[in-house]
């Protein structure tokens, strides 16, 4: 019988007894210099004890650099998979009767693994360094694991990684975009700071806060089209101003370097996934030249577009 430790075994990685688990789907997406994730479901078991949780896993070498890593791990239970697409359901069984076939109880386990050069582009540049800033450049010298609590807005993220309709392009968008909420997420909860701190007074009424994360989903939007900044305030209803200086705090990053760094994940993703040519992506992300992307492609991930090829 699984216990509620086997199942958090899952989102530790721990040996189980695999060939007893019935896997529903299977997700694994790997490209170099970019968050590696995983999603596996499970038919959830009756005899299953389960408490959702979340696990932080910081990896650090002092002599061996490239062995370094930072995991992100999720188990969460009391979702429905239905077997049946929705294309392809006339009339949806699962939501008219409890005793739908179709529908399948399920346990979903996610891992998000980060390298040091991926998460570069967070760390923040300045003399007062928190304990985020020193997990995002891997300078905390010991390696730790911390316990995640499962907040709503984890949830809601995770919710939209297991359900979401986006496909090609779009799913890459909006996986990266997701990925990296439950990033900013999992560092709040190991900061613990409270709201007061802002030094942006502002962002003290959860209003302003919400408009600042929605001109980050506005910015994915545009990811082929730039969009000025003065677009983007009006877009959101904030002040430049207001925007420009909020942004920086809740994200770490200017409007420009984020916007530029979800570019540049995109053209990675469009190279190495989906096989494109250098041209075809240059244009697709809005640029004027070729050359223009190169330079933004290599200062941004440290090799040419070719040469992403060729890995």
């Amino acid at each position: 019988m699984y216990q509620q430790t086997d199942i958090l075994s899952i989102a530790r990685n721990q040996p189980l007894m695999q060939e007893e688990m019935e896997v529903l789907l299977k997700v694994n997406r790997n490209v170099p210099g970019s968050v590696n994730y995983a999603i596996l479901r499970y038919r959830r078991q009756p005899q299953w004890n389960i408490n959702d949780t979340g696990v932080l896993v910081y990896h650090y070498e002092k002599n061996n650099p490239g062995a370094n890593y930072l995991e992100l791990k999720f188990c969460v239970s009391g979702n429905v998979y239905c077997r049946q697409k929705q294309t392809e359901c006339d009339f949806c069984k699962f939501s008219t009767s409890p005793d739908c076939v179709e529908k399948i109880d399920s346990v979903d386990v996610l891992s998000f693994s980060f390298k040091p050069g991926y998460l570069a582009q967070f760390t923040r540049n300045n003399k007062q360094s928190s304990i985020s800033d020193e997990v995002l450049s891997f300078t905390h010298p010991d390696s730790f694991s911390r316990q995640l609590p499962l907040c709503g807005k984890t949830r809601t993220a995770i919710e939209g990684l297991l359900n979401h309709t986006y496909t090609d392009t779009l799913e890459n968008i909006f996986v990266n975009a997701q990925t990296q909420i439950l990033l900013l997420y999992s560092m709040e909860c190991i900061l613990e700071e409270k709201e007061t701190g802002f030094i942006c007074k502002f962002l003290a009424n959860a209003d302003d806060r919400e408009k600042i994360i929605k001109a980050r989903e506005v910015l994915l939007q545009h990811i082929g089209e730039p969009i000025t900044i003065k677009a983007l305030s009006r877009k959101v209803a904030i002040n430049e101003c207001y925007l420009k200086k909020g942004f920086k705090e809740i994200f770490g990053t200017t409007i420009f370097d984020f916007y530029q760094g979800q570019r540049m994940e995109h053209a990675k993703y469009l190279l190495y996934d989906k096989g494109l040519s250098v041209t075809e992506v240059s244009l697709m992300l809005g640029y004027s030249s070729i050359s223009h992307f190169s330079t933004a492609f290599k200062k941004h991930t440290g090799i040419k577009p070719c040469e992403l090829l060729l890995h």
